[in-house]
């Protein structure tokens, strides 16, 4: 899968930031301040749901990696691949285009499910990659999201610039990739792939931003729904992060190994 469908999932999730603004301006929202939840309770929901969909998708992957009759449902029937790529688009525009429709827990329930099937199309790389080298790329890719994740949390400079920079990367990403997969160039793929990490790495700190001043405003402007929705769609956002950047980390180290 050289353009996954959580790839493109991010250009779906541009859209959360529409959220913010409507918070900002207050829109649609009541005016008494929900303080149910609190924003450093937002923000350990958001980074709570996002760990329980790693884990979530990683058992799924590992499970299915080690099932036989997983495997031949999955992968012995190119449909089957195409059906769970479209699946997973499915939700994510579920997710992040109904948010205000959806009630916190159909949110949480859609966002779970994303990240099983999520799994199943992940399962390849126990095939593609040594278990060690993935444990490697999990390890590096961690450590640099939650590094980047905090500078986007305590940074006092305004990164909301970086938004639309890094959505006309990741578009360009996206059809580099595709051109790559005609013409399998070995050194335009080195570099797509160095770009993805970037990328990505560039849109953990913009995110965490971001969703840092969803939740200040869901907190001020919300309703009693309001800070459960942000920690939810912030989690989405920052899962798809880390999945994205952990990918791409999994490639150079599987490419160092060549």
């Amino acid at each position: 899968m050289s353009v996954p469908s959580f790839l493109t999932g991010k250009i779906i999730m541009k859209d959360y930031i529409e959220i913010q603004d409507h918070y900002d301006r207050g829109e649609g929202m009541s005016t008494t301040t929900s303080r149910s939840i609190g924003f450093s309770g937002i923000m350990t929901r958001v980074y709570m749901w996002m760990t329980a969909a790693l884990l979530l998708t990683a058992g799924t992957a590992f499970f299915t990696a080690n099932s036989p009759a997983m495997l031949q449902l999955i992968y012995g029937n190119n449909a089957a691949i195409w059906i769970l790529c479209i699946i997973e688009l499915g939700l994510v525009m579920g997710v992040s285009w109904g948010i205000n429709r959806l009630s916190p827990a159909q949110a949480t329930a859609l966002f779970l499910l994303y990240s099983v099937v999520n799994g199943l199309t992940l399962a390849s790389i126990f095939f593609a990659y040594s278990i060690g080298t993935i444990y490697q790329a999990f390890a590096a890719s961690a450590l640099t999201f939650g590094a980047m994740s905090i500078f986007g949390y305590t940074t006092k400079r305004d990164l909301s610039s970086l938004g639309g920079i890094l959505l006309m990367a990741l578009i360009g990403l996206i059809v580099a990739s595709l051109v790559n997969i005609f013409w399998a160039n070995s050194t335009f793929d080195a570099i797509i792939t160095y770009l993805g990490v970037f990328i990505f790495v560039g849109l953990t700190v913009y995110d965490t931003q971001r969703i840092k001043a969803m939740s200040e405003a869901a907190e001020v402007y919300g309703d009693a729904a309001a800070p459960r929705r942000v920690a939810i769609l912030g989690a989405l956002s920052l899962y798809l992060d880390f999945i994205n950047l952990f990918l791409y980390i999994l490639r150079l180290f599987g490419r160092s190994r060549d």
